[in-house]
């Protein structure tokens, strides 16, 4: 099982403890994408923010 896979199904447990059971398993699988997706986003702009902050004269 893939990490994605893995965490599609966590979140749909964790959805479905919370009473959330209208949704399929390929929209908790795009959630997931999209949450991975969001995660490299913000890692990568704050690894700029920490390059920039390193070079910026003090």
């Amino acid at each position: 099982m893939s990490v994605k896979a893995m965490m599609a199904t966590i979140l749909q447990d964790q959805m479905t403890l919370r009473g959330v059971n209208s949704l399929s398993p390929s929209d908790y699988e795009q959630i997931v994408e999209l949450l991975i997706e969001q995660l490299r986003e913000l890692e990568l702009s704050l690894a700029a923010r920490e390059l920039t902050d390193k070079h910026e004269p003090q």
